[in-house]
C-alpha cells in the first residue's frame, strides 16, 4: 500500500518546481520513484523536512534547496499517522513533525499519502507528539494533564533520550480522541517550553488513500 500510493503521489509534481517532500515510510516510496525520473532528467528540486529525507533524496540524485532559499513552495507531500474526515492530522511519529510543519505552512498545496490503516473517525489514538525545549520539559508534561491528557512520556530510541532535528525532546501525549483538535493546538502553544505539536489543522489540501487490494482513492476539500 505504502509504495503504491508513494509512486502515485509522484504523478503530481510538475516539472521545473519546488517541492517540500515528507519523511516516513510511505515518503519513502516518493522520493525512490522522484530519484529515478530525476536521474531521466526530471526537472525539479525539493525542501526536504529532517536529516533523513535529505539523505535519501541525496542518495537518489535529487537536487536539494532549504526553506530559506525559497518564498513558496508549490507542493508539499508527506505522510500522516492519522487523518480524519476533515482532513485534520496527526503527524510526528518520526520525531520530524516542527520542520514538516514549517514546510507545510509554506506550499500551496499538501498532499498527504497514507495507507487505509491511518484514516480514522476521531484523531487521538496514536499518541500526539509535542515537541518541546529541554529545559524544563517536566514543567509541560505537568501542564499537559489540565489539558485532559491521560498519559505522556519523553521519546525514547536505544535506551537514550530522542533528540530532534533541532535539539529538543518530544512527549508523546495521550489525550484519547480529541473532540477539538484546534482548541488543544491552540492551547498546546500556549504551554511556555512546547516548540511544536502534531495536530496539523488546515493544511491538507488532498489526502491519497492507498488500500490493501492496490487502489489508490483521492480525497479532496
Amino acid at each position: 500500500m505504502k509504495k503504491k500510493v508513494g509512486e502515485y503521489a509522484a504523478t503530481f509534481v510538475e516539472p521545473g518546481t519546488i517541492i517540500g517532500v515528507g519523511t516516513g515510510t510511505t515518503a519513502y516510496w516518493l522520493i525512490m520513484t522522484l530519484g529515478a525520473q530525476v536521474r531521466e532528467g526530471f526537472d525539479i528540486r525539493a525542501v526536504p523536512t529532517s536529516r533523513q529525507t535529505e539523505e535519501l533524496a541525496r542518495s537518489q540524485g535529487i537536487p536539494l534547496t532549504t526553506l530559506n532559499d525559497v518564498d513558496r513552495l508549490a507542493l508539499t507531500i508527506d505522510g500522516a499517522d492519522e487523518v480524519d474526515p476533515r482532513m485534520q492530522l496527526i503527524k510526528g511519529g518520526g520525531g520530524a513533525l516542527l520542520q514538516e510543519k514549517m514546510v507545510a505552512a509554506a506550499s500551496e498545496r499538501m498532499i498527504v499519502i497514507a495507507d487505509e490503516q491511518k484514516l480514522v473517525e476521531h484523531l487521538g489514538k496514536f499518541p500526539l507528539p509535542i515537541e518541546v525545549i529541554p529545559f524544563g520539559w517536566k514543567q509541560v508534561q505537568r501542564r499537559l494533564v489540565s489539558l485532559g491528557c491521560a498519559e505522556s512520556a519523553l521519546r525514547m530510541k536505544e535506551g537514550q533520550i530522542f533528540i530532534s532535528d533541532q535539539g529538543h525532546y518530544i512527549l508523546d501525549a495521550h489525550f484519547g480522541l480529541i473532540s477539538d483538535a484546534k482548541w488543544l493546538g491552540d492551547a498546546l502553544h500556549n504551554i511556555p517550553g512546547v516548540v511544536e505539536h502534531g495536530l496539523f489543522i488546515g493544511l491538507a489540501t488532498e489526502i491519497l488513500v492507498g488500500f490493501s487490494d492496490g487502489t489508490v482513492k483521492e480525497i479532496k476539500k
